[in-house]
């Protein structure tokens, strides 16, 4: 279902893509806001897993530092058919962890100090295997599509936004089009794909929990970590990047009321109710 789910929010996201460069930006503007969009996002893509670690003064560990950690992500990338991934360690008390790379062959899987130091064994297998899911299902790759055409749309937008304010033509024959309506689709369509994209990725985070659960051989522990997890980063803060949040198994960062509406992760209740149904034999 929620890979459905991601197919269909990928088509709505595409269709808004055309939709919005011929409205506004004719076929040349769509163009150029794709490839403007599709530039930025490329070396992001390509060399996420050297700029986000970086960027959190993540350093790699050996066996002989965390042997257990080394035991069990190896014993679930066997069961899942996965390379083993490289492991990171990052400095700081809130229990969180994220997977990133462009594809197996270069994951790598990255814990805090604090998840290491608070997580039962079975639990942080739990939140082992959510990572590798990640990483066997590509979610790094549909993420970045996902951003490029939110970024296109959001271009296509400011582009036409300039053109107006300088004289230009908003589309390639803009004749019978409502201006007001032209301004209206400039400032709604942005949000729109930035919704969509959320929603992409919430369906991930979904996916990611169910095939966690299935490596690690227990949804239960899974959503006793998300618990866990969610309790940690509401009580420990943690220096972390809105652009980033995304990639943490839970979000390192607080917000209520509309940020929940553009929240990059599910509402902990349902992830939380769906492993325990998974754990108990039933499908919600």
């Amino acid at each position: 279902m929620n890979n459905m789910k991601t197919l269909i929010l990928m088509s709505v996201l595409t269709a808004l893509l055309i939709w919005i460069g011929s409205l506004l930006g004719g076929q040349g503007g769509m163009i150029l806001g794709f490839v403007l969009a599709a530039a930025m996002n490329f070396g992001s893509y390509w060399f996420s897993d050297k700029i986000v670690l970086r960027m959190y003064g993540a350093r790699e560990l050996t066996r002989s530092e965390a042997p257990e950690l080394f035991s069990m992500t190896e014993e679930m990338t066997r069961k899942g058919g996965l390379p083993m991934p490289k492991l990171y360690l990052i400095e700081g008390d809130q229990p969180n962890a994220f997977a990133t790379g462009r594809d197996p062959e270069h994951a790598a899987v990255a814990v805090t100090q604090g998840i290491m130091r608070l997580m039962p064994r079975d639990e942080l297998k739990g939140v082992i295997g959510h990572e590798l899911a990640h990483v066997k299902h590509r979610d790094i790759l549909i993420g970045s599509i996902a951003a490029t055409m939110a970024g296109a749309i959001s271009m296509i937008a400011n582009m036409a936004q300039w053109a107006m304010i300088f004289g230009g033509r908003s589309s390639d024959d803009d004749e019978g089009h409502n201006p007001i309506a032209g301004i209206a689709m400039m400032i709604i369509a942005p949000i729109a794909a930035m919704l969509i994209q959320m929603a992409i990725s919430r369906s991930r985070e979904f996916l990611a929990d169910e095939g966690g659960a299935e490596l690690a051989g227990n949804p239960r522990s899974l959503a006793n970590a998300l618990k866990r997890l969610h309790s940690g980063a509401a009580e420990i803060p943690m220096h972390a990047t809105p652009a980033t949040a995304h990639m943490f198994i839970v979000n390192p960062l607080t917000g209520g009321g509309l940020a929940k509406l553009f929240s990059t992760h599910p509402p902990m209740e349902e992830r939380v109710a769906r492993l325990e149904a998974m754990s108990a034999g039933r499908v919600i």
